[in-house]
């Protein structure tokens, strides 16, 4: 994990969800996570980074816990708390969650922590800690960064592809071989299914929160305010298309416990 604090001491977390590039991730996660909302709701964030979900759940009058790895994203988050928010910040892993009792929240997002766990033994761990402070019947948001987009951006795009296979990082099979050094892991749908099968997780449906929005930040920051709120139109309703899921940078699975 020193890692993954060291880069998010230095990141701009705050911003990034607010710039157009990233904001249709936002729009569409929060589209869905309002759902499944209900006026008694509990909600625990796992990796909130600098709160941009759990304060605009905290500001719909929810019950939020949030719980960050990088100190210095809570030092921000904590920040933003007004006195009428009813939200608990906690220093913590995703992997362990032992400070947290058994059955006690409605929603769960884990929107983040996924991106930086490399082994299969550690995403498991936080699928089922998740799960076990989630109530019976209520509902887990996971989110991953998806292999395809790190082929084709870093690899082809950015031409690292030859270094990447040379260096042993991509397989025959054009599978990222991350490392923690490298920050972010990426999968494939069949490996979500797998983690989701060994956690005994009950896929609701999965969705991509900024479809081709990362292949097209140029484009994206271009357009006027009409063509943008056209964009995201065309982008909810093809959300859940599944022959466009793999390649999007980001996946959210929606699951039942």
């Amino acid at each position: 994990m020193k890692e993954v604090i060291e880069f998010y001491n230095k990141y701009d977390e705050d911003n990034r969800l607010k710039s157009k590039t990233h904001l249709p991730e936002y729009l569409i996660t929060m589209k869905y996570i309002k759902k499944y909302l209900t006026p008694n709701s509990k909600i625990l964030e796992i990796g909130a980074g600098t709160g941009r979900y759990s304060i605009a759940l905290a500001d719909m009058g929810y019950d939020i816990t949030s719980v960050e790895l990088v100190p210095h994203n809570i030092e921000i988050l904590k920040s933003k708390i007004k006195t009428e928010h009813k939200i608990k910040v906690f220093e913590g892993n995703a992997c362990d969650l032992s400070f947290i009792e058994d059955n006690t929240y409605d929603i769960v997002l884990l929107l983040g922590p996924m991106y930086h766990l490399f082994t299969k033994e550690d995403k498991v761990r936080a699928l089922c800690e998740a799960k076990r402070v989630t109530k019976p019947g209520g509902i887990i948001f996971v989110a991953y960064v998806m292999n395809e987009y790190s082929i084709l951006t870093y690899g082809f795009k950015q031409k690292h592809i030859a270094e990447c296979v040379r260096d042993g990082r991509i397989s025959e099979e054009f599978q990222c071989m991350s490392a923690p050094s490298d920050l972010y892991d990426y999968v494939r749908i069949e490996q979500i299914d797998a983690l989701n099968q060994e956690a005994g997780l009950e896929r609701i449906k999965i969705i991509t929160p900024d479809g081709p929005a990362n292949y097209m930040r140029q484009v994206l920051n271009s357009l006027t305010e009409e063509e943008f709120e056209l964009f995201i139109q065309y982008h909810l309703s093809t959300c859940e298309r599944q022959d466009l899921i793999g390649a999007a940078a980001h996946t959210v699975d929606i699951l039942r416990k």
